[in-house]
């Protein structure tokens, strides 16, 4: 669904309540909007909905809704039929694609779903629930920075538009599909949990799935069968070594293995036929392409000892890279006033086409140390800060 709503905005106010009526006028037709100033409560309603990635219709269509009351002009573009996942892109000017800047973070969380909960029992509120932080914690403030700086007239109706994006914490469809918009901003803003500071870059990632093939036997009797289990933990092992011998940086540190799924076999007297496990590789020296040939020598090398006459390691051992990766990413840190670190994690910046002319930017509130986890949790300060933060940013980007 598209709403062609078209306005710019000629004079506010300042604001002082949670939602402030503002006249906008484009040509000779008049519209009024509803710029909400109520950070809390767009965080909450939010966070209470489950997002996790696959299952993003509903949060998309409240975030959609939401925008629109507001007065923007929303497009939700679909990026899968069934089920239904959209991303949302909203703009209060003539048109998202010619938006100065782009401000985006994603709307999909990680499983499972923990409901929200505020705790003001102390001075500093505290608020938990999936999401909370990773990225829910973002697009809430983003969109409140980008109203206060409509309400206060720091900016104009065409510098901005705003695009919420499904999977990212599937590898990216969402953002991939993104591209398909045509979007042409100077600088990009994205938000994920920096702690309040810019980020200066962030480290590649690899996926591998490795599939190893067994022949099954009784286990009384071992010598008949191979184990597919035994393969995959030799494998596994030889890649535990490799990580610590891959190339180090000065900027990102060193690559990281983690073996974040196995699983295997039927039963304790039956020799595996199956095992397969999931393993995500962090990059922080080197290509992707670099790193698939380490991988694939040292996954050979390990099942050496279980080949037979004429077979080949592939007989034994499957290895698939599911997309093609990303090398380390550098990220611009200029704004004034804001400290820089580098993380660990990956985020949408590398699924998005962006020139070396155009900027990005990632910022955002809460810790990825309680990302993923069952204690996510953000501070209602941290929130408020972030909306700050977010308009120095946005300011910075239309004005360097």
């Amino acid at each position: 669904m598209k709403v062609l709503g078209v306005f710019a905005l000629l004079a506010v106010a300042a604001v002082t309540r949670a939602h402030e009526p503002v006249q906008a006028v484009f040509g000779h037709h008049a519209k009024h909007l509803d710029l909400t100033r109520d950070l809390i409560g767009l965080h909450r309603n939010l966070t209470s909905i489950e997002s996790i990635s696959g299952n993003e219709k509903h949060v998309g269509e409240w975030l959609a809704a939401t925008l629109e009351a507001q007065g923007y002009s929303v497009e939700k573009q679909v990026v899968e039929e069934e089920p239904l996942r959209f991303n949302v892109l909203a703009w209060p000017g003539a048109s998202a694609q010619d938006a100065r800047v782009l401000v985006s973070s994603h709307i999909d969380t990680v499983p499972p779903f923990y409901p929200y909960k505020y705790d003001n029992s102390t001075t500093n509120a505290t608020i938990f629930g999936r999401g909370s932080v990773d990225a829910k914690g973002s697009v809430a403030p983003q969109v409140i920075a980008v109203n206060k700086l409509f309400s206060e007239g720091k900016i104009s109706p065409d510098d901005v538009a705003l695009l919420y994006v499904v999977g990212e914490e599937i590898g990216g469809d969402g953002m991939r599909a993104a591209n398909a918009l045509s979007l042409k901003p100077q600088a990009v803003v994205f938000g994920e949990p920096t702690e309040g500071k810019l980020v200066s870059g962030h480290k590649g990632n690899l996926m591998v799935q490795l599939t190893a093939k067994g022949k099954a036997a009784h286990s009384g009797y071992p010598w008949l069968g191979r184990s597919a289990i035994e393969v995959l933990v030799k494998v596994l092992a030889g890649l535990m070594e490799l990580s610590a011998n891959l190339p180090e940086s000065d900027k990102y540190g060193v690559t990281t293995f983690n073996l974040g799924k196995i699983q295997g076999g039927v039963a304790a007297n039956v020799v595996a036929q199956d095992a397969s496990a999931s393993v995500a590789i962090r990059i922080a020296e080197g290509t992707p392409s670099f790193i698939k040939a380490e991988v694939v020598k040292v996954v050979h090398l390990a099942v050496q000892s279980f080949l037979e006459d004429g077979m080949k390691p592939e007989d034994v051992v499957d290895i698939h890279f599911p997309s093609a990766g990303y090398g380390p990413i550098d990220i611009d840190h200029d704004v004034p006033g804001f400290d820089a670190i580098t993380v660990n994690y990956g985020t949408d910046i590398p699924n998005f086409n962006l020139t070396k002319q155009q900027k990005r930017y990632l910022y955002g509130p809460g810790s990825i140390l309680v990302a993923h986890s069952d204690h996510e949790t953000i501070l209602e300060s941290q929130l408020w800060k972030a909306v700050d933060g977010y308009q120095k940013i946005i300011l910075h980007a239309l004005n360097g």
